[in-house]
């Protein structure tokens, strides 16, 4: 790959709620416009993986593993960006600089001392890279009085924003959250509607182990909804709560789902993943509709492969076209990575990289810490 020397690249690291990988994106910037140059995503190692569900569980309190855990994911996040960089045929030199998300292991925003806790430890990524890295984009959100997320909406603005038109960008994550972009530039919301992926690739798993996700939901598709017990699902106080809001695997995980399946040990399994799948389309649907009915729909996330939840989603929102962001110009597997190179961007250009209206904070802030690689 020829470098141009004018041009501004930066990296983005993301490992979402699902834990399925880390994801690495190269994004160059013109004008404050990112566009994506490359993409790179390696899984996490088994071994890892295990510890990083374990340390994601409520009840676990170990801070050895924590410290473990926190230098194991910098390590495999700054492995991930070299192979970026190797296959790009760039050097440490041509960027100006990561912005690395990190692994969410706690989110807590509504506790009398609200936290949350990203694991990956950027001091390990700016020696392992060379490159200065920008990290821990949360926490300066929830000292201002926010939720600490999400945090994208503001990216979603920036970039897929149509005047005169009302767009809802939907991410399905391990935790689904939408953006709504209405017709003036002022007008955005956006929260966590509740579980994206995360308890259908849990109850899947559980019954297939070799298998991490229902692959295009062909295992949900194979089963029926119980309207029973969705209707006991939907009653979890957090689909009632007012936005700004936000949620994570401390809430939605299989505990969770278990004591909800208490009453229900006849169903079948695949009737239980279709009923899973219903809760994930409903709340999303019942949160849409509660803004309003957007000119489209752009989807982007793991769950975008996930043909059945997109059906489904179809039949709840008729009268809105559901399409991938990649019509509106952006690989829906890479719009959070792009997201954290955008606010790396923001970052070192001293621009908010927050919206006051859909987190709560008390004001637009600069967010992120430096981190050099010298």
């Amino acid at each position: 790959m020829n470098n141009d020397s004018s041009r501004q690249y930066y990296v983005g690291l993301m490992s979402g709620t699902s834990m399925d990988g880390v994801d690495a994106a190269l994004v160059c910037f013109n004008n404050g416009k990112p566009s994506l140059v490359s993409s790179h995503s390696k899984e996490i190692p088994n071994e890892l993986l295990e510890k990083l569900h374990h340390l994601s569980k409520p009840s676990t309190q170990d801070i050895n593993l924590l410290g473990q855990c926190d230098r194991a994911c910098g390590e495999l996040f700054a492995q991930t960006t070299n192979e970026l960089l190797k296959k790009v045929n760039l050097t440490p030199e041509d960027v100006i600089a990561i912005g690395s998300h990190g692994q969410t292991v706690r989110h807590m925003p509504n506790e009398s001392h609200p936290f949350t806790i990203q694991i990956g430890d950027p001091n390990t990524i700016s020696v392992l890279t060379g490159i200065d890295t920008i990290a821990d984009f949360r926490r300066k959100d929830i000292a201002l009085g926010g939720q600490g997320a999400p945090l994208v909406p503001a990216f979603h603005q920036t970039v897929f924003h149509e005047p005169n038109q009302s767009r809802v960008i939907l991410n399905i994550g391990g935790i689904a959250n939408i953006t709504w972009l209405g017709r003036e530039t002022s007008d955005v919301c956006g929260f966590d509607t509740g579980p994206g992926n995360t308890l259908l690739d849990l109850w899947h798993n559980k019954h297939h182990p070799s298998e991490s996700f229902d692959s295009q939901g062909a295992w949900a598709a194979s089963g029926k909804v119980n309207e029973a017990l969705l209707q006991q699902m939907r009653q979890e106080p957090y689909f009632k709560l007012a936005a700004p809001k936000s949620t994570g695997r401390e809430l939605f995980n299989l505990a969770w789902l278990d004591k909800h399946l208490l009453n229900y040990s006849r169903l079948s399994a695949s009737d239980i993943q279709a009923t899973l799948c219903e809760l994930t389309a409903a709340s999303i649907a019942q949160d849409i509709k509660g803004i309003g009915t957007p000119n489209q729909i752009y989807i982007c996330g793991g769950g975008v492969f996930n043909i059945h939840l997109i059906k489904r989603l179809s039949r709840l929102l008729p009268n809105t076209k559901i399409q991938s962001t990649e019509v509106a110009g952006i690989d829906p597997q890479w719009v959070e990575a792009i997201a954290f190179a955008w606010l790396a961007y923001c970052f070192n250009n001293k621009l908010t990289g927050n919206l006051p209206r859909v987190t709560g904070a008390k004001k637009a802030a600069v967010l992120g810490s430096f981190f050099p690689a010298n």
